[in-house]
């Protein structure tokens, strides 16, 4: 039955002084598959670009700085949870049965959402909030 997903991708954090969330991607995938795959590919994609190789990259010099020990590893638990096989496939699982999937993870200024639904099963959530008169009721 769930058989097309929609995956997003959002930061959330402070500015001016409210909590606002920025999409950075969306996609609406056709398979359990393409959503799964989706969801790993932008986790990796956050990852490096939060914690790029600096031999691999072309930032100006010391562009890049350490941060604090203390801080959060927002890239590390996102490249834990692509790599994460049996985390993975419970994803998968909860994806097939119509429920949603959310991964979030956050570093000192920023939280890192991934998130992924069953179309199908939005719509019937949909459906089920719409009161729909009885046929042949009279008003």
């Amino acid at each position: 039955m769930h058989q097309e997903f929609l995956c997003q991708v959002t930061a959330y954090g402070m500015s001016a002084g409210q909590w606002v969330g920025v999409p950075l991607g969306s996609y609406r995938a056709p398979s359990l598959s393409l959503a799964l795959w989706w969801m790993r590919e932008r986790a990796t994609w956050m990852a490096e670009r939060l914690d790029p190789l600096p031999e691999s990259c072309r930032w100006p010099v010391r562009a890049l700085v350490p941060v604090a020990d203390d801080v959060p590893d927002a890239p590390g638990e996102l490249r834990a949870w692509r790599d994460d096989r049996a985390g993975q496939d419970a994803a998968g699982d909860r994806l097939a049965r119509g429920l949603l999937v959310r991964f979030a993870t956050r570093d000192d200024t920023t939280v890192y959402e991934l998130l992924a639904e069953s179309v199908d099963a939005l719509r019937i959530q949909r459906a089920a909030l719409i009161d729909v008169p009885s046929l042949g009721a009279s008003a």
